[in-house]
């Protein structure tokens, strides 16, 4: 009985601790293909709501988003879902919402009817990383000269259409556009630049580690209750003979004894 009451513990335990994990790893993440802030006018884009299996893309001011209802697919990490053409009243924050009220992160989104657009991560850059700008323009792919903005003040000319920042701080973060001679200038979109601790850098570099930990730990406790569990339960003979030896017998009637209160 002892024995029975102490595995009973033994899995509560472990659907405490992999419950915790799952709650860690199922965060509801919102991400945008392409990862820019800033779209043309009728160009499709993609949404993921990782961590969930079903949700609404939601406009924080008009609703949901129909279209993108209409489309969402389950994949491996959780959903997605893509609309064909972008309309400039789809500008603005979007998050996934899933049925029980649980929400994403924001993303802002900016879709113009104009030329040129910056295209600028629409999810935060780590400190540390790099980021590329590009200036685009919607009528022609050949090479121009594009000036970029921070705040309203013009930082760099580049022949190239690009502006590489090769490792962000948090001095990095503004409003940005940029504009091109005869074509005109983009929409402004801001850069968030935001920190990483540990944690999370480890997890990135070794997301298998990460997600194996919990099965290490019940691993390890089952291995350590069927050791001592039967210590304790089929070794009553053997310690029964051995009570000569006092302090070798006490010493184990204590060790199971702790063992199973704990």
């Amino acid at each position: 009985m002892v024995f029975r009451a102490a595995c009973i513990k033994l899995l509560i335990t472990v659907k405490i601790l992999l419950c915790a994990h799952d709650d860690n790893v199922d965060a509801v993440f919102l991400r945008v293909v392409p990862n820019r802030s800033q779209f043309f006018e009728y160009e499709a884009v993609t949404f993921h709501c990782e961590g969930v299996s079903h949700y609404n893309v939601v406009h924080t001011l008009r609703g949901k988003i129909k279209s993108c209802s209409n489309t969402n697919e389950k994949t491996a990490t959780g959903s997605s879902c893509s609309i064909k053409n972008l309309y400039t009243e789809e500008s603005g924050e979007l998050l996934c919402e899933t049925g029980g009220g649980e929400k994403s992160n924001i993303i802002n989104i900016t879709v113009t009817a104009g030329s040129v657009i910056l295209e600028s991560p629409a999810v935060p850059v780590m400190e540390g990383e790099a980021v590329t700008l590009s200036c685009r323009n919607k009528t022609t792919s050949s090479s121009f000269t594009a000036e970029f903005y921070k705040d309203g003040i013009p930082i760099r000319n580049s022949s190239t259409g690009n502006m590489t920042i090769g490792r962000v701080s948090k001095s990095d973060e503004g409003l940005y556009k940029c504009s091109i001679s005869s074509a005109g200038e983009s929409p402004v979109s801001w850069l968030k630049v935001t920190g990483q601790n540990t944690d999370e850098k480890q997890q990135r570099a070794d997301p298998e580690s990460h997600a194996a930990t919990p099965w290490i730990i019940v691993a390890v406790l089952l291995s350590v209750v069927l050791v001592v569990g039967a210590l304790c339960h089929f070794g009553k003979d053997y310690w029964d003979r051995g009570k000569e030896n006092n302090k070798h017998y006490i010493s184990c009637r204590i060790l199971c004894s702790f063992f199973f209160l704990f």
